[in-house]
This record gives C-alpha cells, sequence and structure tokens, in this order.
C-alpha cells in the first residue's frame, strides 16, 4: 500500500489532490486546520473505497507537524509522496501590508512547506526507500497583480526550496519537484456547506489557450506524474495554467 501525505488536503486543489490518489490506490493522509472539512474529505475517500486519516495540524507548527507525520507512519505507514500544498493569501496594498500578515503567509507557506518536507524526508530515509515531494507554488512566483506581494514572496520562495531540496535531498533517494497552478477553480470543492457551484463566462474560458478554467483534477493528474512516472525528473516546476502565461495579452 503506498501511502500519500497532503497539507491542506480537506478543501480546494488540496482536496482534488487527496481524491485523485485515493482513486489511484493509494491511502491518503490529510493535515488541515478545518477539522470539518477534514473530517468529510476523510469519509468521501473511505467511501471510495481507499484508507484515509485526517490530524488536524497548524503546519507553521513543528510539533504539531511531527505529530501528523508520526501519527501518519503509525497507523497508515511512511509517506511515500508528501505534497505541500497547504497555503494561504494576504490581499493588501502594499504600502499598508502589516508585517505580521506578511510573516503569517510566509509561515503557513514556507516555513510550513520545510517542516513537513524536514518531517517527511526523516521518516523515508529511515524506512530506506525514497520518495518524492511535490511542492504546490503558483504561477504567481514569476507574474504579479497587485496587493498580493506576501503571496507572491511566499510561492517564489516555494520555487527555490524546491531546486535547493532536491539537490540536498538527491543523494537520499528522495526526488523534489514543484507544481504551479494558475487559476484553478475551487469553490464546488469545498466543505459542503460552504461549496457553490461556479459560473464562468465565455471571456473566462477563452482567454485561456485551452479554452476553459483549470480543476483541482488537473493539479492531481501533474501531481500524481510527479509521483509515479517521473523517475529522472527532480528540480522542477511545472506550470499548469490551461497556457496562460504563455500568452500575450495587450491592453484593449
Amino acid at each position: 500500500m503506498k501511502v500519500v501525505a497532503i497539507t491542506g488536503g480537506a478543501q480546494g486543489i488540496g482536496r482534488g489532490i487527496a481524491f485523485g490518489f485515493a482513486d489511484a490506490g493509494y491511502a491518503v493522509s490529510i493535515a488541515d486546520p478545518d477539522a470539518e472539512a477534514g473530517a468529510e474529505a476523510v469519509a468521501k475517500i473511505e467511501a471510495k473505497g481507499a484508507r484515509a486519516l485526517f490530524v488536524k495540524t497548524d503546519v507553521a507548527d513543528k510539533t504539531e507537524v511531527d505529530r501528523w507525520m508520526d501519527q501518519t507512519v503509525r497507523e497508515l505507514a511512511c509517506p511515500d509522496v508528501l505534497i505541500n500544498n497547504a497555503g494561504i493569501m494576504v490581499r493588501a496594498p502594499f504600502l499598508d501590508l502589516a508585517i505580521d500578515d506578511f510573516d503569517r503567509v510566509m509561515a503557513t507557506n514556507v516555513r510550513g512547506t520545510v517542516l513537513c518536507s524536514q518531517a517527511a524526508a526523516k521518516h523515508m530515509v529511515k524506512r530506506g526507500q525514497g520518495g518524492a515531494i511535490i511542492n504546490i507554488a503558483s504561477t504567481r512566483a514569476f507574474m504579479s497583480e497587485p496587493d498580493t506581494e506576501s503571496y507572491t514572496a511566499s510561492k517564489g520562495a516555494i520555487v527555490a526550496l524546491t531546486h535547493g531540496m532536491a539537490i540536498s535531498l538527491g543523494p537520499l533517494a528522495i526526488r523534489v519537484n514543484a507544481v504551479s497552478p494558475g487559476w484553478i477553480e475551487t469553490r464546488d470543492w469545498q466543505y459542503t456547506p460552504r461549496a457553490e457551484h461556479p459560473h464562468h463566462s465565455e471571456r473566462d474560458k477563452t482567454q485561456h489557450p485551452v479554452q476553459r478554467v483549470g480543476r483541482p483534477e488537473d493539479i492531481a493528474e501533474a501531481c500524481l506524474f510527479l509521483a509515479r512516472h517521473a523517475g529522472f525528473m527532480t528540480g522542477q516546476n511545472i506550470t499548469i495554467d490551461g497556457g496562460m502565461t504563455v500568452k500575450m495579452i495587450y491592453a484593449e
């Protein structure tokens, strides 16, 4: 039985990744701060016939991260794959951005990636079979809109961490890659009482070269590729954005 450990796996992209790996035969361990959403995600995964575990976790807290990883190993097995998906965003005009908010974003998005990677990698090394770490970055690591500097900085750091960790962990048989999503619609992938049915205009769709907005399943498929079929690939970032970052856009 292969095991995947996913941070922020109770809702949104993380939930899509969790379901995708469950469908592929993995046991799934989810770390997330939302207990209600986590319990629902586990119930849905178990309904698919897969094993699942949820541990309420603040990924910026080393004690909680270690507890989650230890419980994953004890109840399921050592993770074959870690997916660092947990992330938060604060929107604020740059001149008004509170440094505490900046620090909070960096703590969850960057510190959390480091802590979870350390915890999982130590178990992978102890088991002696290596593994794969997949970091969820963002196209915002390379392009921006106003008032998102803390999020942009955190995602840029994750891309840099990816190639740094790949070099350090490569001799330990651990591959590290990243996925950078573009516009991925997640309103219908939330905890049921908060879920919304999304509506997209034709312009929303056609501004993407593939003629649609992204779905969590698109990111799950990329993660499954990196986990199962990319044995000669490490330190890389895959952009999954329907072609938006390669499209020239002129002001109308």
